[in-house]
């Protein structure tokens, strides 16, 4: 990951970070609402060698600052803790006064500090001043020589023994302090962790990573999308229909040399926008003036005759098995050039029915009466019906919903293609996040839908029929057909 992805991590999970520094403050509270109060009483001591000469003061001085350092561990020693509760029955262990002396030295001198803590400022006073003649005591027995001649070291206090008015703990400031930065850092830390071990597809860029197929559109969130599926009436002039729009025109330009007429819509899971992504796009193709024909293969599930408002009972599993001719059963859809052809009645054997010669005929008839062919097939992590229908397919469009799919179940779905040959067209991002900007620029040069276009109007040359022969499209399939 790199900063920019730490920052962003931060920045969708900014509530962990909160919470966690809230929850860091109030621990600190408790603990320093709960902490008795220490005092520290502190005295110094002046180590040095008595009759010393000036030729001896050099050496003499390196040689104290050694000895200082020995002094330290002598200062906490149990020999000194049991002399000091000797002379004070302060009701403390030796064990319980060593534990609160601490001694260091003065730097590049011959000054020892010495600094006993208790919850009780007199108490500490106490300990002090039996601290300081208790190790006075001691260095002298103990450099005294067993000869009886004089101590070579002598050691004199020079500061105190004094204690302080105010407590030196608990520190609020202090606390708080540390509290807060604790906090920070323990709530980045399980931000960046949780985007680590969140599989789910977040942005589109892991999209394109995952599937290895460019990024044809992002459809963004739209609350009245579960209520209003369709980009018509006032959802035509939305940013989701933008988004369509955008998307029905990086399919057209994703080979111009070799442009997919007959499209499969499919997706790694159900329920992740692709037959309302199917619905949506061939609307958008058919309002731009191509001849759309857009089917429902999804045989387990159908929608697209729901979402449409549409006859289901027959369809293209009666078709398929012979019961009806094709050109009986397609219906056109609105005012536009967009025949629908609905899946039918439910078979027992999706599959080997979607995989027959019958529906290879279909899909010849239905790509010669229209320039493009959108099928909206089953999941593929699922069944094997999506990847039977974009085998037959030129290409094959994959949707996947923002926060829903895992990595793992795109990926296999992008494989399950891949490994039959399939041409994976592109992948689309449904329900992402449109951030601030990107509403603010939309709303900014969006522009009133304008009314359904004339079918007088210029169509589509090429191979392509116009929109202009839509008129009666049970008449042109009867004719395909013979």
């Amino acid at each position: 990951m790199e900063v920019r992805d730490y920052l962003r991590a931060v920045r969708r999970h900014w509530w962990i970070v909160l919470v966690t520094v809230m929850v860091a403050l109030g621990v600190t509270t408790l603990v320093t609402v709960r902490a008795q109060p220490r005092y520290a009483a502190s005295v110094t001591f002046f180590v040095t060698t008595p009759n010393q000469g000036v030729s001896e003061a050099y050496q003499g001085s390196i040689f104290m600052q050694q000895r200082v350092k020995s002094y330290v561990d002598l200062l906490q020693s149990d020999r000194l803790a049991q002399s000091v509760v000797a002379r004070q029955p302060l009701g403390l262990t030796a064990e319980a006064v060593r534990g609160r002396i601490e001694a260091k030295t003065v730097p590049d001198t011959v000054l020892l500090h010495a600094t006993v803590t208790d919850t009780d400022a007199t108490r500490a006073l106490r300990l002090t001043e039996a601290v300081a003649t208790g190790f006075v005591d001691l260095v002298k027995q103990v450099e005294t020589p067993p000869e009886g001649r004089t101590a070579p070291i002598k050691v004199e206090v020079i500061g105190g023994p004094r204690v302080g008015s105010t407590p030196v703990s608990p520190q609020p400031l202090r606390n708080y302090g540390v509290g807060t930065l604790v906090g920070l850092l323990l709530g980045v830390g399980l931000a960046i962790l949780r985007i680590k071990l969140d599989t789910r597809l977040r942005d589109a860029l892991s999209l394109q990573r995952v599937t290895g197929s460019p990024l044809l559109g992002e459809i963004p969130f739209d609350a009245t999308a579960r209520t209003e599926p369709l980009i018509v009436g006032e959802a035509a002039n939305s940013p989701r229909a933008e988004a369509i729009r955008k998307l029905r025109t990086n399919l057209r330009f994703v080979d111009v040399h070799e442009p997919a007429r007959v499209i499969a819509v499919t997706s790694a899971l159900q329920g992740e926008g692709k037959t309302t992504t199917s619905c949506n796009l061939a609307i958008a193709l058919a309002e731009a003036g191509w001849r759309v024909a857009l089917v429902d293969a999804d045989l387990r599930r159908p929608k697209v005759a729901e979402y449409l408002n549409l006859e289901s009972s027959v369809g293209l599993t009666d078709v398929l098995v012979g019961d009806v001719q094709v050109g009986d059963v397609v219906q056109r859809w609105g005012d536009k050039s967009l025949l629908v052809l609905p899946s039918g009645s439910t078979p027992p054997n999706p599959s080997e029915l979607l995989g027959s010669k019958a529906m290879a005929d279909l899909l010849v008839v239905l790509r010669e009466s229209a320039d493009i062919v959108v099928i909206d097939t089953a999941p593929l992590g699922s069944v094997t019906d999506g990847v039977v229908v974009a085998v037959q397919a030129d290409g094959a469009l994959l949707v996947s919903q923002h926060g829903r799919t895992d990595r793992g179940q795109v990926s296999a779905a992008a494989h399950a293609l891949q490994s039959v040959s399939v041409r994976l067209l592109g992948c689309v991002l449904n329900m992402a996040k449109l951030g601030k900007a990107d509403v603010y620029r939309y709303e900014t040069y969006k522009i009133e839908v304008p009314a359904a276009r004339s079918r007088t109007s210029a169509a589509p040359t090429g191979a392509f029929l116009g929109p202009d022969r839509v008129a009666d499209p049970t008449q042109e399939l009867t004719r395909l057909r013979r």
